[in-house]
């Protein structure tokens, strides 16, 4: 890798290679990005998926749940992540209300996001959402199916818990995991289950399976991104670990700057720009005049 090269720019994965990664000794890497500046970091880290997450309505827009979260605004999310991770995958997740209702709807919706530069879009829970995943497949835009904890059908904080810890929950996790991966979803993301339940869904599902709050077992990984570097502290899962802290880094670079500026100690010379030799005397002149 030559100076200045990002891990991204070594390899860029595809769908394919993706789902080549089942089972493989090496896990995918997948996490979430809203924006260009976020999008740009994930890449330069060599990711391996990008995931334009609607937990963008809460850790970016600032709602208290992902289902408030429209299209418009994804898309707008969705656009500026493509503009900072160009050569990476990027997975847009199709928002609450954008899919359920009819198939139609599902590959209207999916067509609007491969336009503004996804290659596949994420559809959460299995029932009616298996059909729509179908139509989309069907429609040649890749699908990433959704099973466990999903969001967007809980609605509420109340919801926000492990799933599959009895073993008829379980078996309706496993089923619809079997289901998604039966119409041809390229990876599906198990989110918030004990670890065994994880495990039997990795292997029975020909798709790669990535994991958050699922345990060690699965192809993969997710974690937001704003949970991961300490950028979001409204709700912390267990199964979030920080790498960094970076909200009270940008409290603390404010706090300074806020500092300086009433003490009159920034902008110091060093910031300032300087008008060309003698004009400023020219200035005065033409001041006075």
């Amino acid at each position: 890798m030559t100076a200045g090269e990002s891990p991204a720019a070594r390899r860029r994965l595809t769908i394919d290679g993706i789902r080549s990664m089942k089972g493989s000794a090496e896990p995918i890497v997948m996490v979430t990005a809203y924006d260009f500046a976020t999008a740009q970091v994930v890449e330069r880290a060599g990711v391996d998926l990008v995931l334009v997450g609607d937990s963008a309505a809460m850790v970016v827009l600032g709602y208290p749940t992902t289902r408030l979260v429209s299209v418009d605004e994804m898309l707008m999310l969705t656009r500026a992540a493509r503009r900072g991770a160009p050569a990476s995958i990027l997975v847009g997740d199709l928002p609450f209300g954008s899919y359920e209702s009819t198939n139609e709807l599902a590959v209207a919706t999916a067509r609007r996001f491969v336009d503004a530069g996804c290659d596949a879009v994420k559809m959460e829970g299995g029932g009616a959402t298996v059909e729509r995943a179908r139509a989309v497949i069907a429609a040649g835009i890749p699908v990433m199916g959704h099973v466990g904890l999903t969001p967007q059908q809980t609605g509420d904080r109340e919801g926000f818990r492990v799933h599959g810890r009895t073993a008829e929950g379980a078996r309706e996790i496993i089923a619809s995991a079997q289901a998604l991966d039966a119409v041809g979803c390229f990876a599906i993301v198990a989110e918030a289950m004990p670890a065994p339940v994880a495990r039997a869904v990795t292997e029975r599902v020909r798709a790669p399976v990535i994991g958050i709050g699922a345990g060690p077992a699965t192809d993969g990984q997710v974690l937001v991104l704003h949970d991961l570097v300490g950028l979001y502290d409204e709700h912390v899962p267990r199964y979030v670990k920080r790498y960094a802290e970076l909200k009270a880094s940008m409290v603390d670079a404010v706090t300074r700057y806020a500092a300086e500026v009433r003490a009159r100690s920034f902008p110091g010379p060093e910031h300032v720009y300087r008008m060309e030799a003698g004009e400023d005397e020219k200035l005065g002149a033409l001041l006075e005049s």
